[in-house]
């Protein structure tokens, strides 16, 4: 893949993707001290910058191919750009989503593909997706078309990159990019890295799914054990082989020790950008959330979680202040349904919500002097439920308790020893604590 292949597929997709704006944002100026720019693929017709990589694949598949149908497997938004492509194309379609894809996601799917697609979910992940789409394709003959790992899906992804240089007059100082498999960095970075080698390259995955990290140490792509599936949109076990071939040299040495150097680091927030440089860094999912709040709240703007990971990370960067800095604001396609657990995850990442398992004696006026005596001026009670009865005199409850301020919780504990309740914290990294989300 070249710099000319991206510029190619810019010519194919002209008419199908939409140019995006790209919003400067005084918030998020203000907060970094940089200028920022918000690249805004969530406007994008199918509502993330996926339909780019999916038709510029499908426009170069030869009459044969295309006659022998199309099979893809998707998390939901590069499916939405093969049901878009299908659709306009009149080309027939399967595709795999996850058991867990957002229903808001598979509707679009649906609607973008009308009856050129058919939709099947399988799996939990998007990698058990992916395995039952490619024994599909050996089965049946008909043609894949990979989500990340195919030079034609990339390059069509890196023409948000083209359109990013066209739209801002020069190449930026610094561009954050998130990651999943790896399609869109390949293809961003080919060309950016044509137009300008300084230009400061940030790969940002979330931190529940760091495949591409764990590639880069241990010198190729390796399947995760477990991912946290909540960034749907980019929680892949396995990143693709392209994203290494484009992204290197990245010395494995480097990236498990990113204290050697800053030019390719994992993690490396914490040092100083270089012209030139490469950096992955990793997002807190609870973080995310957050980001996808102040998204909401302040800018109006609906971000997926995916959507969200490189504006998230631009907290984390020590940038210039007089560097122009484009984060790419990749995804729209958020579910509504999703945003109690958005909130939820947000609140114990800031401090403010905590989980107790309480000892309560049987006897009446045992909640009220629990509230009386525990709980601050501004503190709440968000939960309460009884877990069982261990005897007769006493009885487990499980306490959602949200702070009015996260520096309350020490005093809070302090209350609760002096109430001689039996208390247990249950803490976020604990096992019973995933029953809680």
């Amino acid at each position: 893949m070249t710099a000319d292949d991206v510029r190619a597929a810019a010519e194919r997709v002209r008419d199908v993707a939409d140019l995006t704006p790209l919003q400067p944002s005084a918030r998020l100026s203000r907060t970094t001290g940089a200028q920022v720019y918000l690249k805004r693929e969530d406007l994008q017709r199918v509502r993330s910058y996926k339909i780019r990589g999916a038709y510029n694949t499908m426009a170069q598949l030869s009459a044969d191919e295309l006659s022998a149908g199309v099979v893809a497997a998707s998390a939901g938004n590069h499916a939405q750009g093969v049901a878009y492509a299908c659709q306009a194309m009149g080309v027939r379609g399967r595709i795999y989503v996850p058991t867990t894809t957002p229903k808001q996601k598979r509707d679009r799917i649906l609607w973008h593909g009308g009856d050129a697609v058919e939709l099947i979910a399988v799996g939990d992940t998007y990698d058990a997706a992916a395995a039952a789409a490619q024994a599909d394709v050996m089965r049946t003959g008909s043609t894949w078309i990979h989500a990340f790992d195919d030079p034609r899906t990339a390059a069509g992804q890196g023409t948000i990159a083209a359109e990013i240089v066209e739209q801002l007059g020069a190449v930026p100082d610094v561009v954050v990019i998130p990651v999943g498999g790896g399609g869109c960095l390949s293809g961003m970075v080919t060309f950016l890295r044509d137009a300008n080698p300084d230009v400061i390259v940030v790969g940002v995955e979330p931190a529940g799914a760091p495949s591409l990290s764990a590639a880069v140490i241990e010198g190729g792509p390796v399947t995760l054990a477990d991912i946290d599936p909540f960034v749907d949109g980019a929680a892949v076990k396995r990143v693709g082989e392209l994203v290494l071939e484009v992204m290197a040299p990245l010395d494995p040495a480097i990236a498990a020790h990113p204290e050697l150097s800053s030019s390719a680091t994992v993690d490396s927030a914490d040092r100083v950008l270089s012209r030139g440089s490469t950096h992955i860094v990793h997002v807190d999912e609870g973080a995310l959330c957050s980001t996808m709040l102040e998204l909401y709240q302040d800018d109006g703007i609906i971000a997926e979680p995916a959507g969200a990971l490189a504006v998230a990370a631009l907290e984390l960067l020590p940038l210039h202040p007089d560097s122009t800095v484009v984060s790419l604001l990749s995804g729209g396609n958020n579910d509504v349904s999703r945003y109690g657990e958005i909130i939820e995850r947000s609140l114990v990442h800031r401090g403010l919500k905590h989980y107790f398992l309480v000892d309560f004696p049987q006897e009446p006026g045992a909640l009220r002097g629990f509230l009386d005596r525990v709980l601050g001026p501004e503190d709440d009670v968000t939960l309460f439920e009884y877990v069982k009865r261990n005897n007769r005199e006493t009885g487990a409850a499980l306490v959602g308790i949200e702070l009015g301020r996260a520096d309350g919780l020490p005093s809070l504990l302090e209350r609760m020893e002096a109430s001689n309740l039996g208390t247990e914290q249950l803490r976020p990294d604990s096992p019973a604590y995933r029953y809680l989300t």
